[in-house]
């Protein structure tokens, strides 16, 4: 599978690492849609699974550049590190946008995702009564997530690897958010925030030569924490990629009806217009998580009543997320012919 790339193939390969680590930040989003509509996916799922008895073999017996090569060593290699720089940048840049103007933010994801239906379904080819009724259990299953109540914060380590195996389904399956599952299991906060910042925060000290925050038990903690979800991630991606490379084999067309309508059905998770719902207690005040943050209970969702400026922008989002969408496609579409 591995084969020579040129310069702008590793750039675009290292980019779209940098989008699936973004998308993966985002509740609701899925860094698997990326995948998918990049056209890497399979490559993706099948590099993965190389990841084996085979692979262990060669690099217990010091044959790196063996196993480097079987295992598709450099597609991988450039993704992770793309996903990598997007949690220190690109993620940091979406936090701040999510703050700030939220509806436009979630209008661009809602129109990406409007715009992934339509690629992936564009070339699906015959719809008859069986991939109809599989692409109804995907939107079902899509829909009911999307309105789970959310658990609560959970620091316990057996726990957070049990996140980390679960949460990495965003990255393999397209629809499903990695980023929303945290949520409903309550430590999205924990996981993809509050560590993630302290691992920035010791790379910035260590840079200035500054180890005091050996002396920080939360900072140690979250560091912990952070090490052994990072670990359940591992093992779920390779596990997850097992599986789903004998179905992408054996029910490629049931696969990706299923996938249209899990994705389909997370439109619901990125509806722009909707209020948060504040988790109270008995006597009605809004209650707060370890960090002084206000817990979100669930949103209430609505209709734009009036045609404002705000709605215009919004609309015009959502246009604006569904032509990133399908630029990548068309993009794929004329590297191909080029190629061929």
């Amino acid at each position: 599978m591995e084969h020579t790339r040129s310069f702008s193939d590793k750039t675009w390969l290292f980019l779209k690492g940098l989008g699936m680590g973004a998308a993966n930040k985002v509740p609701g989003v899925s860094g698997g849609v990326v995948a998918f509509v990049a056209g890497f996916y399979e490559e993706f799922i099948y590099s993965l699974q190389k990841i084996n008895r085979k692979a262990f073999a060669l690099l217990i017996n010091g044959r790196f550049k063996s196993c480097y090569h079987y295992i598709n060593g450099q597609f991988l290699l450039l993704l992770i590190l793309g996903m990598i720089f997007s949690y220190f940048s690109v993620s940091k840049l979406l936090d701040y946008l999510i703050v700030n103007f939220e509806l436009y933010v979630w209008s661009a994801f809602f129109g990406m995702i409007i715009g992934s239906i339509y690629y992936i379904a564009k070339d699906f080819g015959e719809w008859n009564r069986k991939y109809i009724a599989y692409l109804l259990c995907g939107i079902i299953a899509g829909v009911s997530i999307s309105f789970l109540e959310p658990a609560k914060e959970n620091s316990n380590l057996i726990f957070v690897f049990a996140c980390g195996i679960i949460s990495v389904s965003g990255m393999t399956l397209p629809g499903l958010s990695g980023s929303f599952i945290l949520i409903l299991l309550g430590n999205y906060v924990l996981l993809l925030v509050d560590s993630v910042n302290a691992l920035y925060d010791t790379f910035a000290d260590v840079i200035q030569w500054d180890f005091s925050f050996i002396d920080d038990p939360e900072r140690i903690e979250l560091l912990k924490v952070l090490a052994v979800f990072s670990l359940g991630s591992l093992t779920g991606l390779v596990s997850l990629s097992h599986m789903l490379a004998y179905v992408l084999k054996h029910f490629k067309n049931a696969t990706y009806a299923v996938i249209i309508g899990f994705i389909a059905g997370s439109l619901g998770v990125v509806w722009p217009w909707k209020n948060k719902i504040m988790d109270l207690d008995a006597a009605g005040n809004i209650q707060y998580d370890a960090n002084n943050r206000e817990i979100i209970k669930d949103y209430d969702r609505y209709l734009p009543s009036e045609f404002s400026l705000e709605t215009f922008l919004a609309i015009f989002f959502i246009i604006v997320g569904i032509l990133i969408v399908l630029s990548l496609g068309w993009y794929q579409t004329a590297k191909k012919q080029n190629n061929g």
